[in-house]
Order: C-alpha cells, then sequence, then structure tokens
C-alpha cells in the first residue's frame, strides 16, 4: 500500500505514548488520497486514505515519509468527503491506512462519517494502540492487520520496547471481534519474520485467523534493507507453499 501524497512532509522521531487530544474528524492528518484501489481491500474497489504518523519505525517501511507525527496533514478530511460523496455508487469502501491509523483520536469520527455515505469501511493497521483499535473494531467491515514478527523479534524489527506484546494483543482483539480479516506477514532478506514466518502462520491458524498473506517488502520507494541474493525468490516461494499446507481458509503469496 503506497500513498498518493501530496504537499510537503519533513522528518522527525515518532511519538511512544498513546496519543491524546481532539476527537473530530475534521482533525485528522490526511496525508495522501487514493482515488481508486483494487489491492489495499482485496476484492473491494475502494478509495484509500493514508493517515500521517506512526509510533513504529520499521526497517523496511515503505511509506516512511508518515512516520513523523507532528508533521501536519495535507488533505483537509472536508475535502476527502466530499470527494467520497460523489464517488457514491462507484466505489465499494473506503481504506483508512497510514502511517498507523489507530493513532488518530478522531479515527472513530471519522469511520462513523463514512459509514453515514453508505461506504464500507476497511482499517488497515498494525496493531499498535489496541485501545483504540478497540474502539473502532464495531464499526469497521474489514481489518488488515500487520503481524510482523514472533512477540520477542519487534524489538529488532520496529525499534520500539514492548512492540510485540502490542501488536499480539491487538490480534486477538481483531479475532475476538469477529471482523472479517486479513493477517500479513512481510519477509526481506535477514528479516526476523523471515526465519520465523511458518511459525507465525501456525500461531496465527491456531489463534482462529481465517486469511493470511505472506508478502515480499518491496524495494521500490523503501528504505534500504539488505539485498536479495541468489535464491532469495525461491526462498521466498517455498516459505509460501509450507504456510499455505497450514490450511487457512484463504491464503495469499504477494511476491515483491
Amino acid at each position: 500500500m503506497t500513498a498518493t501524497l501530496t504537499g510537503t512532509r519533513r522528518g522527525g522521531s515518532a511519538a511512544v505514548a498513546r496519543p491524546s487530544g481532539p476527537t473530530r474528524a475534521d482533525d485528522l492528518q490526511v496525508a495522501g488520497l487514493s482515488r481508486l484501489s483494487t489491492v489495499d481491500w482485496p476484492g473491494r474497489l475502494a478509495a484509500t486514505v493514508f493517515l500521517q504518523g506512526c509510533p513504529w519505525d520499521c526497517v523496511y517501511c515503505h511509506n516512511a515519509d508518515l512516520i513523523a507525527p507532528r508533521t501536519p496533514g495535507s488533505i483537509p478530511w472536508a475535502e476527502v468527503m466530499r470527494f467520497l460523496a460523489r464517488r457514491r455508487g462507484l466505489l465499494d469502501a473506503v481504506v483508512l491506512s497510514g502511517g498507523e491509523a489507530t493513532r488518530q483520536p478522531g479515527l472513530v469520527s471519522a469511520v462513523t462519517e463514512v459509514r453515514a455515505l453508505g461506504l464500507g469501511v476497511g482499517l488497515h493497521t498494525a496493531g499498535a494502540y489496541p485501545r483504540r483499535l478497540a474502539d473502532v473494531l464495531p464499526l469497521v467491515d474489514w481489518v488488515g492487520l500487520d503481524v510482523k514478527a514472533l512477540p520477542e523479534d519487534y524489538p529488532a524489527l520496529v525499534r520500539r520496547a514492548g512492540s510485540g506484546a502490542t501488536a499480539w494483543e491487538s490480534l486477538d482483539l481483531v479475532l475476538a471481534a469477529g471482523v472479517d480479516h486479513e493477517v500479513r506477514t512481510t519477509i526481506h532478506p535477514g528479516s526476523p519474520a523471515t526465519t520465523h514466518a511458518v511459525e507465525i502462520a501456525r500461531r496465527c491458524r491456531d489463534l482462529g485467523v481465517r486469511a493470511f498473506a505472506l508478502q515480499q517488502a518491496r524495494e521500490t520507494g523503501a528504505r534500504p534493507f539488505p539485498a536479495r541474493a541468489p535464491g532469495w525468490d525461491d526462498r521466498a516461494a517455498l516459505l509460501a507453499e509450507e504456510i499455505e499446507a497450514l490450511g487457512f481458509e484463504e491464503f495469499t503469496y504477494r511476491p515483491a
């Protein structure tokens, strides 16, 4: 999921504390709007709204411009809503993505406004804010949840202490809510997720995940990570075969 961005952004370090502040949809920091996507919610024609700010700092992030939490939005929420109102009957849904969408205090209000237009609502999240995720889960139709690693491997990957427990707690919340979902694990050379991809998938299956996707990190637009050595694509495809054999209701493999 790559943002179509407007405006100028600057770098900065991400905040770690749970955000607080205004709860109006108009206060959302909207960093970009993809007016039509067929991939951000598989099977749906969706507009994707990219929200600024993420508390994690993933080594392979391909939307690094969206990490800085203090960067103001470049598109007013009211403009997004005007666009969506014009597209009723042409779009199936809206996907709220990031950055980390659940970082935004106005998320619940935004979802409520989108639903009032008669559009489905999807959410992309890495599960960084379980309490806000719990608030919004009753209002969304589908969740794409990134499970990036086994809990103990998260700090090396996202560079934040305690992140693994937080992410896997969010997985529990999604499953308990019974919402339609896809859990994704992204692999790249040298990543702990590559080493433990099958175990991550097995634990997800055992917890009740119905739809799982294994995807290779994309080099285009991403931060540099170890180059793909000869045989990498074959190794990734073999991992996909092993995970598919675990018997998920739905399994998807997305090569780079």
